[in-house]
């Protein structure tokens, strides 16, 4: 069997190979860079050199493939105005060319990572599928973008494509370079002594377990339906509370009001990056301040065999990695 990966140096995307590699898979996966293609090497991957913007790249890569995972995407809260053009191009126009190519080549199952973020700020509800965000408020320019992106991947599967969708929650493990991530490593080094949003509600999952449930997706899953990747419904202090819990660190004391971070949105390009966000701070204000993000994974537990380890659990091997 031979699939063909985007986004298979990233994050999320590196666990996918090598779930993969480890089920004597043939993959090859998209590579921008040398340093991306030394990574797919190392995963035992075969890079492909090319972006997901790289039409004539994809459709030569996905001739003959049996599956392809479309993970690649651009993850970042609170960037500049400036960077809008990229983060479309990655996420909305590299799912478009992504699927297009997929389809035109007769590739036979193709699976598309999205986000629950997609459902937007949930109000303290867990939803599932079926769930249908009330408005377009969005809170960030990546929201807005993995909607539009989500959305295409929903018209070609209602279009006859063989398409199936994940939606992963908050992924966490070893490497995550997002802001929960810097968080979780500044407790565990002792180095985090205040609170930001504490309230945020975020549903964890953990990359090895998202990774999988991506992969059983691709073997179990019906093609147009959309599968949560979730674990633990909870929320951002409770996770940093035990991490300092688990590592004998001193949880943070101090909880920073969201009055006082608001006051100081002006002043974002120098706070911004201090607190692990991007300069617009007005935008990570926004996408964190009594927002939830909250699903559950009932239908891929029921329908792929996904099987999330709990919270506590994910924190210590993650933590055990270290």
């Amino acid at each position: 069997m031979r699939v063909f990966v985007t986004g298979g140096s990233g994050f999320l995307g590196s666990a996918v190979v090598r779930r993969l590699v480890e089920r004597d898979v043939e993959v090859e996966a998209l590579a921008r860079s040398a340093e991306a293609a030394a990574t797919l090497t190392r995963l035992g991957a075969r890079p492909v050199r090319g972006g997901v913007t790289d039409s004539d790249a994809l459709h030569v890569a996905m001739r003959g493939a049996d599956a392809v995972y479309h993970v690649a995407g651009m993850y970042r809260i609170g960037i500049k105005e400036a960077e809008h053009e990229a983060m479309f191009q990655a996420n909305v126009d590299g799912t478009t060319l992504v699927l297009d190519a997929a389809v035109a080549a007769a590739v036979p199952r193709i699976v598309c990572v999205s986000t629950v973020g997609v459902f937007g700020n949930t109000h303290g509800k867990v939803v599932d599928e079926t769930y249908q965000r009330p408005d377009r408020a969005f809170v960030s320019y990546y929201d807005a973008t993995k909607y539009m992106a989500h959305g295409i991947a929903v018209a070609r599967a209602a279009a006859g494509a063989p398409l199936v969708i994940v939606q992963p929650g908050a992924v966490y493990g070893p490497g995550d370079h997002s802001e929960i991530g810097a968080q979780i490593e500044q407790v565990r080094r002792g180095r985090y002594k205040v609170k930001m949003f504490p309230g945020l509600g975020i549903t964890m999952s953990h990359v090895d377990d998202v990774a999988e449930g991506t992969v059983l997706a691709a073997e179990k899953g019906r093609v147009g339906e959309a599968y949560i990747l979730g674990g633990e419904v909870t929320r951002l202090g409770t996770v940093l509370d035990r991490v300092a819990d688990l590592t004998g660190t001193r949880r943070p004391r101090v909880t920073v009001p969201s009055l006082a971070i608001r006051a100081v949105v002006p002043l974002g390009r120098v706070v911004g990056p201090l607190v692990g966000v991007g300069p617009n701070l007005r935008e990570a204000v926004h996408a964190s301040d009594r927002v939830t993000y909250w699903a559950a994974s009932g239908k891929a537990e029921r329908e792929l065999g996904y099987r999330p380890r709990d919270l506590e659990q994910g924190l210590r091997d993650l933590l055990a990695s270290a």
